[in-house]
């Protein structure tokens, strides 16, 4: 499995590394420090199965930049590791085609985990960008299958329409039947950036790219 860790700090780079060796040998590391090194890079020969980036790096112009690298390479998993600590940027983020945020506070077990579940086919986002505006780490969850009705269930679901969960299929409904995320938020007893969180994850899971596209697949499933 080829790996690229794109961040401008060297100490984090080889932190990150040494980590992810040890959880996986069979991983072969490339790395880059800023945005013109990840463009160059994604247009060689080499083929990558995963590039961890960071948005902070020098060449960085805006989420169009992450979106330009999905671009080049639609098939990669693309994963955010950042100092950002906003919804805002998490939203961005899977809107321009990362399968997952993780936020640099986050410990390690988290982003193993985090890693995990991107790497079986999931969309990754930590709990406190469903709870609040600021996500800081007291253990971001994950959830392969999917459980219960509450707010939560918009962490870590696995991508793949047979495998929303059943909050997310609520919401996939009423998309369906034209509603905003405000009526969407009144209806389920959520939070309209909750509601706008589970629409993105969606968006992301199908493979489609805006409400319209999610609608017309929902009435196929």
């Amino acid at each position: 499995m080829n790996v690229l860790l794109a961040d401008d700090h060297l100490l984090f780079r080889d932190g990150l590394r040494r980590l992810l060796a040890q959880s996986n040998e069979n991983m072969t590391f490339f790395e880059a420090s800023s945005f013109d090194d990840v463009r160059r890079m994604c247009d060689g020969e080499t083929a990558f199965d995963l590039i961890l980036l960071d948005l902070g790096m020098p060449g960085w112009t805006g989420f169009e930049t992450l979106g330009e690298i999905h671009a080049r390479l639609p098939r990669t998993l693309l994963v955010v590791v950042s100092a950002s600590e906003k919804r805002s940027d998490l939203l961005a983020a899977l809107e321009n085609g990362a399968a997952g945020f993780i936020p640099k506070s986050s410990s390690a077990k988290v982003l193993l985990g985090a890693l995990q579940l991107v790497l079986a086919g999931g969309v990754y986002l930590p709990e406190q960008a469903i709870r609040g505006e600021r996500m800081t780490d007291h253990g971001a969850a994950y959830n392969v299958g999917g459980g219960g009705a509450g707010e939560d269930d918009a962490l870590g679901q696995l991508a793949g329409s047979e495998q929303l969960t059943p909050r997310q299929r609520d919401v996939l409904n009423r998309l369906r039947d034209g509603k905003s995320n405000k009526q969407i938020a009144h209806e389920l007893g959520l939070t309209e950036g909750t509601v706008k969180v589970h629409v993105t994850a969606i968006l992301r899971q199908l493979g489609v790219r805006n409400r319209t596209q999610a609608a017309i697949t929902a009435n196929g499933l």
